[in-house]
């Protein structure tokens, strides 16, 4: 591990050297890139710089462990910068956890209605919000790609895009099923009922990272409609685009030209093959890295919000906060933050 903390020190000072030179320092393009490369390495190389320095000062203080006046001082000082070191240890091994490819990646949000009717449809809207909330705090850009409305402010299915740095990184945790245990507005008598809806958390991919060839698709042409199949558009502008081999089938109508639902259509095409294929290579490797927070599979149930005790409980890391409405109002951090924590000392004892 030190070994590979020195070549990263190594890189990051050679960086600082080019970033000084007269030549690059005019060519801001060069610049900018060079920044970014030190930038993703400056907490390693701070946090492993600290731990030199105590290292350092362990050694300078055992050189005054002889001197009787100084033996319990610096006993004392010794076990402090001991605790230290392993705890910077402890951060640097975290540092150097393998890392997510896709997490700086924007993301594309797909939620569907489950069982329960017309709360489920409700209960989708709910999520919805739940997730613009989120990504207003964050500064993030949502912008919605197809909606399938249920006409009473639900939704059958909604995918929308997630536009901002890290959205994958934080986002992907939400994946799975989501319970909801409420008494509907329509209940006259007061009874809970419990629905579900399923959320897909996909990173979104660029025509080079998944390729898809004229051949390997069928697209075909129609006429938008709005809820209860009412016409919301007098031209043939909405695309439904079948994957061949897949089978999957992707419709988009929202945007009034054809060729931009045909861009959002593919845009979500290329994601849901790419999870299809992780999908896959989990299955042949064996998940040996399977974490406590799950796979994201749309058959695994994560979370329960239950509006009578005001509880939201993630049944991955067994955690229950009393906050339902925070929650539902965007204030997932809390959350996300422990799921997170909780893959990475998954994945270091695995390692």
């Amino acid at each position: 591990m030190f070994t590979k903390l020195a070549k990263i020190q190594a890189e990051y000072e050679r960086l600082s050297q080019q970033m000084a030179d007269p030549a690059i320092a005019t060519d801001h393009k060069k610049l900018g890139q060079l920044a970014r490369q030190q930038a993703e390495t400056q907490p390693i190389v701070d946090t492993y710089r600290r731990y030199l320095a105590v290292q350092k000062e362990i050694e300078e203080a055992k050189l005054l462990a002889g001197e009787p006046e100084m033996a319990t001082l610096v006993a004392e000082e010794v076990t402090q910068l001991q605790a230290e070191a392993e705890q910077l240890t402890a951060a640097l091994k975290t540092l150097l956890l393998p890392k997510d490819p896709h997490d700086k990646k924007n993301v594309i949000v797909e939620i569907r209605a489950g069982t329960g009717g017309d709360e489920a449809g409700l209960f989708a809207a709910d999520l919805f919000r739940m997730y613009s909330r989120y990504a207003d705090g964050r500064g993030w850009k949502v912008k919605i790609l197809n909606a399938n409305e249920t006409g009473i402010g639900g939704f059958k299915e909604i995918i929308f895009e997630v536009k901002g740095k890290g959205a994958y990184s934080r986002l992907k945790y939400e994946s799975g099923v989501h319970r909801v245990q409420r008494v509907p507005q329509t209940e006259t008598q007061g009874r809970i009922h419990t629905s579900t809806a399923t959320v897909a958390v996909l990173p979104e991919m660029d025509d080079i990272e998944i390729e898809i060839k004229p051949q390997d698709i069928r697209v075909d042409i129609f006429r938008s409609s709005g809820p209860g199949g009412q016409s919301v558009n007098t031209t043939d502008s909405a695309v439904r685009i079948t994957h061949l081999s897949s089978g999957i089938v992707i419709s988009m109508q929202d945007e009034k030209s054809q060729l931009q639902n045909k861009i959002k259509a593919m845009s979500v095409l290329r994601a849901k093959l790419f999870a299809l294929a992780e999908e896959k290579r989990r299955r042949e490797v064996g998940d040996k890295r399977r974490s406590m927070v799950g796979s994201g599979e749309r058959s695994e149930k994560i979370r329960t919000y239950n509006f009578p005790q005001n509880r939201v409980t993630d049944h991955r890391i067994g955690l229950t906060l009393h906050k339902l409405d925070a929650i539902l109002d965007g204030d997932l951090d809390g959350m996300i933050d422990v799921l997170a924590m909780e893959e990475q000392a998954s994945t270091l004892q695995a390692l």
